[in-house]
């Protein structure tokens, strides 16, 4: 290949480069067949998307000026203090959550709202030693099914599930985070 023309592609190769992307994008960008994914509207209340097989909402959107609530990480209560092992003394995965999801509710209803306007959890799980120190990912979805996306609750919480190495307390297998959103518009006084 000739000098010259080896310099010349070195030197426009880049701006080429770019303008085959601005191209590429302009076309997708124009495709008519592609709506956008959330609203450019203002919305109202709060909204759901995701796959409606899905037991959990892959994002939620909130409207502005809307006032939301937020849990500091909730814990198992203790079902039996004298018991001689973690199942006694709090319960498996599943127990476990269905207790710390009841303490929310407590938590929401001190404030006016239900598990109804819970739209996001943080959970954290630990490995269970009684069920070869894996994480009880099943024993978590059976205690979240008894309080999101059922008959009496349709509402799919956006939700990220951790396994994490251990909590505060070494007999407790789960802690929960949960947002809420009040109905409408909120004045705390």
């Amino acid at each position: 290949m000739d000098m010259k023309l080896k310099t010349k592609l070195k030197k426009w190769a880049p701006a080429l480069l770019i303008a085959f992307c601005f191209v590429g994008a302009t076309v997708y960008a124009a495709e008519p067949g592609k709506p956008a994914k959330l609203p450019l509207e203002p919305i109202y209340e709060a909204e759901f998307y995701g796959n409606p097989a899905s037991p959990i909402s892959s994002a939620v959107a909130i409207p502005a000026g809307v006032a939301t609530f937020h849990t500091s990480g909730t814990v198992p209560p203790v079902l039996n203090k004298a018991g001689k092992t973690v199942y006694e003394r709090y319960g498996d995965t599943k127990t476990q959550g269905i207790g710390v999801l009841k303490e929310i509710e407590k938590q929401l209803k001190e404030q006016g709202l239900t598990i109804k306007d819970v739209v996001y959890l943080r959970v954290y799980l630990v490995a269970d030693a009684a069920k070869g120190n894996k994480i009880d990912y099943t024993g978590w979805f059976d205690a979240y099914a008894q309080f999101f996306d059922n008959k009496s609750n349709p509402v799919k919480t956006a939700r990220s599930t951790v396994g994490v190495a251990g909590l505060v307390n070494p007999d407790w297998l789960i802690e929960i985070e949960a947002v809420a959103v009040y109905p409408k518009l909120h004045n705390q006084d």
